[in-house]
């Protein structure tokens, strides 16, 4: 059986809005195992991008417990949660958060200098991932001279580059055609297949569901369903 890189148990966040307050998340719990890739579904507002922000960390919930590979992030002190999500965690944002000032390669060389790597190696495994998601000879552009499409490849790089424990996906393929779009996640499908990591993809696109292990459907901040997703044939 595989062991559980994240585990959700009665998650409660609550965000203020003007006199009201809103319930985001309502007591969820899940697991997430693994060498698994397990896709969160549900309509928007529904407490996806919230989940998964408190899942690595970005955000505190209000109440329950979250650990990742045994480690309680909102327990930790602020620089040593720093520190564990630049090593463990990668995140690709719904809106890119691509550095404007930044080449392709320097923008996905960033995690790799954060966490000590010289900056010539980090470039040249920027390159290599780069080339692996299609973008081999755009490394010098930046982020300005590129699709929404392109951008989205060089954060979903960005994400890999320093190989993270927990890879945590908000809408990677939302800017992607059919061909691009299956192309990254059969490389996000390899990362998650290795037995020590896990990845988590927020969608609503319904090309990639077959790339999952489960599908965890939710509502109304809640995890309502949580299922055996159909293989790609």
């Amino acid at each position: 059986m595989p062991e559980v890189a994240v585990s959700c148990q009665q998650l409660l966040k609550v965000f203020d809005a003007g006199d009201q307050q809103v319930i985001a998340l309502d007591h969820v719990d899940l697991e997430i195992l693994q060498g698994e890739l397990l896709m969160l579904v549900g309509p928007s507002g529904c407490g996806k991008t919230t989940l998964i922000s408190v899942i690595a960390g970005i955000l505190d919930q209000d109440a329950g417990v979250c650990e990742l590979f045994g480690q309680n992030l909102a327990a930790m002190r602020s620089k040593d949660k720093l520190r564990f999500r630049a090593q463990h965690i990668g995140f690709v944002f719904q809106a890119f958060n691509l550095l404007p000032a930044l080449t392709l390669t320097e923008n996905v060389s960033v995690p790799l200098i954060i966490n000590g790597v010289k900056r010539s190696i980090a470039e040249r495994k920027a390159q290599e991932i780069l080339a692996a998601v299609g973008l081999g000879k755009r490394m010098g552009n930046l982020p300005a001279q590129l699709s929404g499409g392109q951008q989205q490849r060089v954060a979903i790089a960005r994400a890999l580059v320093h190989s993270p424990k927990l890879i945590v996906c908000d809408e990677p393929t939302s800017a992607l055609d059919h061909e691009t779009g299956q192309t990254v996640m059969h490389l996000l499908k390899d990362v998650a297949m290795q037995q020590d990591r896990a990845l988590v993809i927020v969608t609503h696109d319904a090309r990639i569901f077959g790339f999952a292990d489960r599908i965890a459907e939710m509502d109304d901040g809640r995890v309502i369903n949580v299922r055996a997703a159909t293989p790609n044939v």
